[in-house]
């Protein structure tokens, strides 16, 4: 039972990172665009986050970790949006490759990454000392009174915050998508940028909006990975391939924020797996990592025969749209 529990909890701590990674591409594919710089996005949001907590805890006598918080937040959310908007500009107004630009995007956003984890290593004292322990104590914190409940308390409130914000946010997308003006228009942007254009809705507008808004909303999977789940310190390329993973869960998910939830949490429990399973030779281990994107492949078959539209994405997903050739 103990390790169930802890499987679970494992599952879960890995999941959240793809979940937002993958919330925030389903608002971007959902405009019609293909950001494939998640990942660099990704490393961006965590190395601000911590960079904005580091620099905090280390000119402040005594800081206050709800302040470091914020600060780290704040960071992330700004330098993750500005990388959407890059990707927005290089696509949108320049007319770009959506896929070279995103490509790009990761591949800078990983050097940016490991380039100021390195940088801060040295200021902090040498590689591996980095260390914002009193914000991430913030960023860790569980919920409290809750979660000494036996069983229930350590699978469901145990948690920090960025935990319940990653589905939150997934929820809250969900509903905008489906139930509100500004989310159909959206989705009518993704299916048909010049009928949606012929009907009044600005198409520019609305791609640079869900475009930035997804990208803030995966670098949080950056912060919660550094924060949360590495309580507060960096690895170069420790992130691993979690930025594929969510934009994989895009299509696990069929394009629905609310099935991402639970497919965080299945691809959290795939990725790990093998860390529970006894006798497992070196090859062994890499196939079982292999699993999330098989699993992946076999939906992938499946919607596609299937053929509902629901189930598809977005009929202008990766095509640019430019008014004057309508």
């Amino acid at each position: 039972m103990d390790l169930l529990l802890t499987f679970i909890q494992k599952a879960i701590g890995q999941g959240i990172a793809i979940l937002f990674g993958a919330t925030g591409e389903i608002v971007t594919e959902k405009s019609g665009n293909l950001n494939l710089g998640i990942p660099g996005i990704m490393y961006m949001g965590g190395i601000s986050g911590l960079m904005g907590a580091f620099f905090y805890e280390k000119n402040v006598a005594n800081p206050i970790p709800l302040i470091g918080l914020f600060i780290s937040f704040l960071m992330t959310f700004i330098v993750s949006a500005l990388g959407g908007f890059i990707y927005s500009f290089l696509t949108i107004t320049l007319r770009a490759n959506q896929n070279v630009v995103g490509l790009a995007l990761t591949t800078f956003g990983v050097g940016f990454g490991n380039f100021f984890g390195g940088s801060i290593s040295k200021l902090a004292g040498g590689v591996g000392q980095i260390s914002v322990k009193t914000t991430a104590a913030a960023f860790r914190a569980s919920v409290p009174v809750l979660n000494k409940i036996p069983i229930i308390g350590d699978l469901l409130f145990s948690y920090g915050f960025l935990t319940y914000l990653a589905i939150i946010i997934s929820l809250s997308m969900t509903y905008f998508l489906k139930h509100t003006r500004k989310g159909l228009n959206l989705r009518a942007v993704g299916e048909d940028p010049a009928t949606a254009d012929a009907a009044g809705i600005n198409v520019t507008r609305y791609k640079y909006s869900a475009t930035v808004m997804g990208a803030a909303i995966a670098g949080l999977g950056g912060l919660y990975f550094v924060m949360e789940y590495y309580g507060g310190t960096w690895s170069n390329n420790g992130f691993g391939d979690r930025g594929w993973l969510a934009i994989a869960l895009v299509i696990l998910a069929l394009w629905n924020p609310n099935n991402a939830i639970w497919g965080s949490f299945l691809f959290g429990g795939l990725y790990i797996l093998y860390i529970y399973l006894p006798g497992l030779t070196r090859a062994t281990q890499e196939l079982c990592k292999m699993l999330p994107y098989l699993v992946t492949i076999v939906v992938l078959i499946i919607s596609s025969k299937r053929n509902k539209h629901e189930s598809q994405p977005p009929s202008s997903l990766g095509k640019a749209y430019f008014r004057e050739e309508r």
